[in-house]
């Protein structure tokens, strides 16, 4: 009997590894979610992935995902999922804290270079939010360098932020949670509560805002954020926009310019939760001397993840902004015109999953991930826009309309 042990270890094992990522047969089937607009097709390409926090799309169509607990995979266009690639930094893994947002370079068709934000481990179990910058390899990472540490680390493990998005001038924005100590967002000296602006090779750019002030961090762009988890850039305008969790309500949209103050905790729309009051510090929705959030929702959807879906005129999402909603189980779609929001629409809905992150695809189709233990990485393709009408055609509809109103 013991002879068959190796035997039946070697049959097994297999078998155990085959359990651990589900073949393509074993995912959902593609599904079909009625719209407005028309019908939205929803794919399912990999499963099993442990609280996935953010998804980069490769120029082979791959894609990389970054998992909370540590871990950075690729995954293929048919969904088959590599083992972790090995070089990633340690992480404080940890309640909201691990590894984080995974952005390419802007020059990474050239250099190969991906950049990570994570939650890094300091002394006596404290952390704070920390970005690298690393040559992607087929199964690992080198030249893992990091290029920005949030200062003082503090414990607990709330609050970290933390999203990286690039403008067209050589910069990298990047989010800061306040690690829930809500007056660290108003004071200059940290870096808590912040989005800073550094160049893409780490330093600090001679035109940041409080450059050359004694009081203040130079790499703080913007103040008063609470936890922001989404960031983008407009590609239309440049305009960098961001959103941030409210507390109980008040999670909001911003599109953070330099030196600008923001308000939280000064001036928020959320509730302490314990009371479902303001907070002690809280003066009002609005305060002097700080911008009022661009667009506010009272009931917080629990906002993370953000991408434009611009540039696609012959789908019916064009001229949107996307984003997660954890807490609100779905994906929000703001219809912009130009850059005023004028819609909202809330979609996977009948999914009951949190959702994470999204990104858009040059093809015009949308990936999300979906924040569980059991994680997804789903595809999405929005409905073709409805067929514009020439001018005879508009003319001629009128004319009915007017006709069929006579009386």
């Amino acid at each position: 009997m013991p002879a068959r042990a190796p035997l039946l270890l070697g049959l097994l094992l297999p078998l155990l590894a085959a359990c651990a990522r589900p073949a393509a047969s074993a995912l959902p089937p593609p599904q079909q979610e009625a719209t407005p607009d028309g019908d939205l097709l929803v794919e399912t390409l990999a499963t099993g992935l442990e609280h996935p926090w953010a998804l980069a799309l490769l120029p082979d169509g791959s894609l990389l995902v970054s998992e909370r607990p540590g871990r950075l995979r690729r995954i293929t266009a048919a969904g088959q999922v590599s083992s972790p690639l090995t070089g990633v930094p340690a992480v404080f893994a940890s309640g909201q804290g691990g590894l984080l947002d995974v952005a390419l370079d802007p020059d990474f068709p050239r250099n190969r270079r991906i950049w990570l934000s994570y939650a890094e481990p300091g002394a006596d179990g404290t952390a704070g939010t920390a970005v690298a910058t690393a040559t992607l390899h087929a199964a690992s990472l080198s030249d893992v360098r990091p290029v920005y540490r949030q200062w003082p680390k503090l414990d607990g493990d709330l609050h970290f932020g933390a999203r990286i998005a690039f403008d067209r001038q050589g910069h990298v924005f990047i989010s800061q949670g306040e690690r829930n100590r809500r007056m660290l967002a108003q004071d200059l000296s940290v870096l808590q509560g912040k989005v800073v602006r550094l160049n893409l090779d780490g330093s600090i750019p001679a035109d940041n805002p409080f450059v050359g002030r004694a009081d203040a961090r130079p790499e703080i762009w913007s103040y008063g954020h609470r936890n922001s988890q989404g960031l983008a850039v407009d590609p239309r305008t440049g305009r960098l926009w961001e959103s941030e969790h409210g507390p109980r309500g008040g999670d909001e949209i911003n599109r953070p310019q330099a030196g600008r103050n923001y308000g939280w905790p000064l001036a928020s729309d959320g509730m302490d939760y314990s009371t479902g009051l303001p907070y002690p510090e809280t003066r009002g929705q609005q305060a002097a001397g700080m911008e009022p959030p661009y667009h506010v929702w009272k009931k917080s959807p629990a906002l993370s993840g953000m991408a434009f879906y611009v540039g696609h005129p012959d789908r019916a999402w064009s001229d949107s902004l996307l984003l997660g909603a954890l807490a609100g189980q779905s994906l929000i779609r703001l219809r912009l015109d130009g850059e005023r929001i004028v819609g909202e629409e809330r979609l996977l809905t009948g999914l009951r999953q949190r959702i994470r992150d999204v990104r858009v695809a040059a093809d015009g189709r949308v990936y999300v991930l979906t924040d569980a233990a059991d994680g997804r990485l789903l595809r999405l393709t929005p409905p073709p826009a409805a067929p514009r009408r020439s001018p005879a055609q508009t003319a001629l509809a009128r004319d009915q309309a007017q006709a069929a109103a006579a009386p």
